[in-house]
């Protein structure tokens, strides 16, 4: 700190120091938001104890002004004398509650910024004190991005390291049940599991479930990557996370290549049949060659017939017993590799891929379409696609359903219900839960316990186990008091000894009932609209749009919004459902009609897009604070706070954080306008149940509109008055309940 030395009658206070220990005060109690911001503070308060430096406390003849104490002679106004130090035991002295310190602290601090809040204005700072702070920030930035590059680095080759191919189980018996045992997890310092133990049965289907942050995707990757002991060797995992590579690979080809066995073995046939093709137009090649194909139009054909009728060529010696010729042997390998394609359905994987990926709604010309040309979030569904064409002893789904349309979520549950083999899938979506999972993983208080049914039996079964619990554990009380009580009166009757001595003994076996430690809960305070608009906030006249070089995708589109609005948009992926919004929000314009927004509207968009335009390497707070830099510090931790953002997660860097925290920050930015109309593109994707359940409950206070784009039933049926479906073009209402609409888009694929 600049002027680092002071001295009086008792010697010397180092201001560096002091800047040393009260740093990390500031930032653990919450004052402040970081190191510069500490050193911002720290310097401010130097200049206001020691008066400003200079003569910025000195009148014109010099002489010295001091404060009067309080009638303790200290108290939490005091100020030194100016110019001289200020101890800090001597601020031990004041005694006040930490909190009160801490609101002192924070008013003090404030007090010390000017209008706008920002270090760079502190009225009493000095223009080296500027450089010092400047230089801070640029050092702690530079930290906080080298921190953020490193983690990426790790996470690209632990990725890359987990191949996607089809491995068959030609030595050993197959994988059957998995058992875990006293494994411990940790990301980043935190200990998500501790001594955690679990039995993954062969065939059961698994719901992985619990709160953000408590370590499911953690988990996944550490089975991903065998980082956890009781893994068999020869058991096949695979966990999808990464969408495929962009390249001029089709999505069917990039299914296909998966099984690099049979890529070989078609490979290898084709080699051999031009070999034997050439080896016919040798002299005498022909008559070694045909008899080996006989029976078969070509030599591919010929193996396959060989391999139908299990009866592979022998390789005949010559008359003389030399070594049969060239010709023969190249038949009998292609016979052997006939069989092998036919073992392993070689000749029947491409329908099989191609009818997972219409599954996954791609139709024929996007089977044929390079991968290149896919969005990320298509690109992830051929990566779903290549995981369900391995078919791995384990396989672990990480959110399948973020994005997929209604009818591709509706076939995966249908595809996986007839999965063979053992299946981890992490959700935000009961309906899917309780359609696949045979069983639930719960991940709670760092250890992870398995629940027999769907998410529903797991769901009531947790609050039995709670209530009994608390039932058991204030019986536990009542009656150790009861036995307290008997022997805190009797303690010294000589006539009671023996029952005292019984009750005592009797009250140390007396075990503790373990109560499960409840989380707190979360909120969605969606902050209420300051000023009222009167109606229409937004209508469509006759509204026709068309992205320039495609077909129009909407025609004539007439409908209004209000105040009062809860609308969900449904329909199949590609049929325009964002791009509705869009048009809504005013980021694209029609290309015929006319939009009317009432100018005083404040609209908020929510999508995937917002959560992946977060700036990782930023803390939420230093994220909000770049991003609205005219508020103050305190207004952004109550935004956050506000989405279930609190404190600490505030202070941490993003890339540290869950799918669904960073989910609630993009939705604490968004929402900072204060609107009067919501537009939600898939809200719940990576929030946990409890996120969700937040979400609808701070949905239903919202006071104002709410249009959104979702195919998660339980928050469609809890928040929403109305569907809208986008079909031919057009947008209209549908007439009934989500249900009906799932069970009419189940009549239609089958037509």
């Amino acid at each position: 700190m600049p002027g680092s030395q002071s001295s009086d009658g008792d010697g010397d206070f180092d201001w560096d120091e002091a800047e040393e220990a009260l740093a990390p005060v500031l930032i653990d109690s919450g004052v402040v938001a970081d190191e510069a911001a500490a050193a911002a503070a720290c310097a401010a308060l130097q200049r206001l104890l020691t008066g400003g430096g200079d003569d910025a406390a000195s009148d014109a003849s010099g002489s010295t002004a001091t404060t009067a104490t309080t009638a303790s002679g200290r108290g939490p106004g005091f100020r030194a004398l100016v110019g001289g130090p200020v101890l800090l035991d001597e601020m031990n002295r004041i005694n006040l509650h930490p909190d009160e310190i801490k609101k002192l602290g924070k008013n003090m601090i404030q007090g010390l910024f000017a209008g706008e809040g920002t270090e760079e204005d502190f009225s009493l700072m000095t223009e080296k004190d500027a450089v010092k702070i400047k230089k801070l920030r640029e050092k702690q930035e530079k930290q906080q991005m080298a921190a953020f590059m490193a983690h990426q680095a790790e996470a690209r080759k632990a990725l890359a390291g987990m191949k996607v191919q089809v491995v068959r189980h030609t030595g050993g018996p197959a994988v059957r049940d998995i058992h875990l045992e006293n494994f411990s997890i940790s990301n980043g310092g935190a200990e998500l599991i501790e001594n955690g133990n679990c039995t993954l049965a062969f065939g059961r289907r698994y719901g992985l479930v619990g709160r953000n942050g408590t370590g499911k995707t953690t988990l996944l990757r550490h089975l991903g990557q065998r980082a956890i002991k009781g893994i068999p060797d020869n058991c096949q995992l695979l966990h999808v996370e990464q969408e495929v590579v962009g390249d001029d690979t089709t999505a069917l080809d990039a299914v296909l290549q998966c099984d690099t066995e049979r890529l070989l073995l078609l490979e290898e046939e084709h080699e051999l049949m031009e070999q034997m093709h050439a080896a016919e137009k040798l002299p005498g090649g022909a008559a070694g060659a045909v008899p080996a194909v006989a029976n078969g139009g070509t030599a591919a054909h010929g193996g396959e017939a060989r391999a139908q009728q299990g009866t592979p060529p022998a390789a005949p010696a010559a008359a003389n017993g030399a070594p049969p010729d060239k010709g023969v042997l190249l038949a009998q390998r292609l016979a052997e590799v006939g069989k092998r394609l036919l073992e392993i359905d070689a000749y029947g994987a491409p329908a099989r891929a191609a009818a997972i990926l219409a599954g996954l709604s791609f139709d024929t010309e996007m089977q044929g379409r390079a991968t290149k040309k896919f969005s990320g979030g298509w690109r992830m569904r051929v990566a779903l696609a290549r995981a369900l064409f391995v078919e791995p002893d384990l396989l672990m789904l990480d959110e399948p359903t973020n994005h997929l349309d209604l009818h591709a979520v509706l076939w995966l549950q249908d595809y996986l219900l007839k999965w063979p083999k053992t299946l981890i899938v992490v959700s935000h979506a009961r309906e899917f839960l309780n359609t696949v999972c045979t069983d639930i993983l719960f991940l709670h208080s760092r250890a992870i316990t398995t629940y027999r049914g769907d998410y529903d039996t797991f769901e009531r079964t947790m609050r039995e186990r709670v209530k009994n619990a608390k039932s058991a554990a204030e019986s536990q009380d009542m009656k150790r008091k009861h036995m307290q009580a008997f022997i805190d009166k009797f303690r010294y009757n000589a006539n009671r000894a023996a029952l005292v001595q019984s009750r005592i003994k009797a009250l140390e076996r007396l075990a503790d009932v373990e109560v499960m430690e409840e989380d707190s809960a979360y909120v969605f305070r969606f902050p209420t609209p300051p000023d009222v608009v009167s109606p229409p906030i937004l209508s469509f006249t006759d509204v026709d749009f068309g992205y320039p070089t495609g077909p129009t995708l909407y025609k004539n589109l007439n409908f209004g919004l209000d105040l009062s609005s809860r609308f969900a948009i449904v329909g199949p992926n590609g049929i325009g459902k964002s791009t509705l919004l869009s048009l809504i929000s005013g980021e694209l314009e029609p290309t015929r009609g006319h939009v009317y927004r009432n100018p005083k509207v404040r609209l908020a968009t929510f999508s995937q897009h917002h959560v992946d335009g977060l700036d990782l390497a930023l803390t939420p707070l230093q994220y909000m604070c770049k991003i609205f830099p005219q508020s103050k510090e305190e207004v952004h931790r109550g935004q956050l706070s506000s989405f279930g953002i609190p404190a600490d997660l505030a202070a941490q860097p993003m890339y540290t954080l869950s799918g669904g925290q960073k989910s609630r920050v993009a939705m604490a930015r968004v929402t900072f306008c204060k609107p009067h109309l919501l537009l939600l593109d898939e809200p719940s994707n990576h929030l946990d149940m409890d996120a969700v359940e937040a979400l609808v409950e701070g949905l239903a206070l919202f006071q104002g509109g709410v249009l959104m784009v979702s195919h998660d039933q339980h928050l469609i049926e809890s928040t929403v008055d109305e569907l809208w479906a986008v079909e031919n073009g057009t947008v209209k209402v549908f007439h009934g309940t989500f249900e009906d609409f799932k069970r009419r888009l189940r009549l239609l694929s089958k037509h």
